[in-house]
């Protein structure tokens, strides 16, 4: 995932749980509770994802770099494949 990609996800999670944060300061009564728990459990709930996503995307990561270092020990122990010259012709029968 790009860096800038990362950095929008994550804020805006962060976003979401200021957001909800200021609504149950700012906004009175149940409409201010409700979204509180609203947008505050959508932000900490996109924060996990993303987490989620990225360890995901680590470990993707790590195979794909042991499986380029697997063929390439795999490379330098095989010996190149030897041209053995046919001494003549086979006859046919």
């Amino acid at each position: 995932m790009p860096r800038r990609t990362r950095i929008v996800a994550f804020g805006s999670a962060g976003a979401l749980v200021v957001a909800g944060v200021l609504c149950g300061v700012l906004v009175g009564g149940l409409a201010g509770q409700v979204l509180a728990i609203a947008l505050i459990s959508f932000g900490l709930g996109g924060a996990l994802l993303l987490l989620f996503l990225e360890v995901g995307l680590s470990e993707d990561q790590d195979r794909a770099r042991e499986e380029r270092a697997r063929r390439l020990r795999r490379a330098r122990r095989s010996p190149p494949p030897r041209h053995v010259p046919r001494s003549g012709r086979r006859r046919r029968s």
